[in-house]
């Protein structure tokens, strides 16, 4: 990709400072606003008074943002950090994109190139900006990246060795206009492949993506269904009849996780030359990121799970899939969301109550109230004492949210240690 004499940086977050520190390497002119520092009047002066010849954008803001409408409006190319670093990288690439399970795929195949004996660094999404880790580790072999939408929005040349797009589900659809477009944001990801890359996805979605980007593609497919190139059953993943990697008793081995980001590892094993015996290793040797299905202990024999980072439906529904029965549920916060009804055959025959918070609550509340006990609470603190209090032996309260946690917390790490604090403290004093 080119060099750049002058840039534009919207955004000043991790990722912004590290676009600059890469440019400014380069010897490009930077400039740089954000919502802290500026105004969409001075944004707009400045679009006036200088040329740029590239704008890098901050995943935090929409193409329809007033900002990124004025850099359009003066037709300044938009770059995504993520693209800017990942352009400057002179290896191989696995780029993970989906609704949920991103950075547990991304962990795990980093992991396995590692123990392949491969030079390989995590970054992206997962919270590593592209551009620092490229600058690290400007020689490694393989980059591996955790890709959202909202990087995906702006991509040009990206394009990577191996893509994945490991599911799609309800998510961001107060940014992205519908499903349709979300969908078709996501695969995005194999638009600029080459014929030698390899592009995974699950098998039912298969001919879905090949209308949204054609169908001149090097294909692989995955999931549960017999017809999936990589297929997760009883504990196993098969390609075509034979067995190539056991995931019995890991974290991986559930028909959601396994039928998913199990599966999806023997195809990206295929395709990036791993051995399936390694990842297999890696999957054995797997721990658990924190905040997804995070069993934090029992107390009264009550078992406490932190799944803070469930903040769409279809992540809580997998929580409560993998759970089990009698659940606890605390749920809400700022929602992504308008519909809530697909989730009520689950909570119908896994939840025993439901506690909602955040401003979601009401709504929550109105949908499922005649489904299960619903009682509003407001905040998680209220929520996790009035669940403890009703929580008997054998059950489990689950904090799997369903939504975002910026109208309490700064993050869902934030709420997640929230729900951590709140259970040692019962520990250490029985209330």
């Amino acid at each position: 990709m080119e060099k750049y004499r002058s840039a534009l940086i919207l955004g000043y977050g991790r990722s912004g400072r590290a676009a600059e520190q890469m440019l400014q390497a380069e010897g490009c002119r930077t400039e740089v606003v954000s919502q802290e520092t500026a105004s969409d009047e001075e944004v707009v002066r400045m679009l006036s008074a200088q040329s740029f010849d590239v704008c890098i954008v901050s995943p935090g803001f929409g193409l329809t943002h007033s900002w990124v409408v004025a850099v359009r409006q003066a037709n300044i190319p938009l770059l995504s950090e993520l693209e800017l670093g990942w352009s400057r990288h002179s290896g191989k690439t696995v780029a993970i994109t989906g609704s949920n399970g991103k950075s547990t795929a991304v962990k795990l195949i980093h992991e396995s190139l590692l123990l392949a004996r491969k030079t390989a660094a995590i970054g992206g999404n997962y919270g590593i900006p592209a551009c620092e880790v490229v600058l690290r580790n400007p020689d490694i072999d393989w980059l591996v990246l955790e890709v959202s939408s909202f990087q995906l929005e702006t991509g040009h040349q990206f394009r990577a060795d191996v893509a994945v797009i490991l599911n799609v589900l309800p998510n961001h659809l107060d940014r992205h206009e519908s499903m349709e477009c979300y969908r078709r944001t996501k695969a995005r990801i194999f638009k600029e492949s080459l014929p030698a890359d390899v592009c995974i996805v699950p098998h039912d979605l298969l001919e879905i993506v090949k209308n949204d980007i054609g169908n001149s593609r090097n294909w692989l497919t995955f999931g549960a269904s017999a017809g999936a190139d990589y297929r997760f059953s009883k504990g196993k993943v098969f390609c075509g009849a034979e067995s190539v990697m056991d995931l019995s008793k890991t974290l991986f081995d559930s028909p959601i996780i396994g039928g998913c980001t199990g599966a999806a590892a023997g195809a990206i094993a295929q395709a990036s030359g791993i051995s399936y015996s390694v990842v297999e290793d890696a999957v054995n040797k797997f721990k658990p990121l924190p905040h997804r299905l995070q069993r934090i202990g029992e107390f009264d024999g009550v078992g406490y799970i932190n799944d803070s980072k469930a903040t769409n439906l279809a992540a809580m529904a997998a929580a409560l899939a993998a759970t089990g029965e009698n659940i606890h549920l605390i749920a809400g916060g700022l929602p992504k969301e308008s519909d809530y009804t697909f989730v009520k055959e689950i909570l119908a025959e896994r939840v025993t109550s439901i506690y909602v918070i955040g401003q979601a609550s009401q709504a929550m509340k109105m949908a499922w109230n005649g489904v299960c006990p619903c009682v509003e609470c407001g905040t998680l603190e209220k929520a996790f004492n009035t669940a403890r209090n009703v929580a008997r032996a054998g059950g489990f309260i689950l904090l799997s949210p369903g939504c975002a946690s910026f109208d309490q917390f700064r993050s869902f790490e934030e709420r997640g240690t929230c729900f951590e604090t709140l259970f040692r403290k019962l520990e250490q004093t029985g209330k």
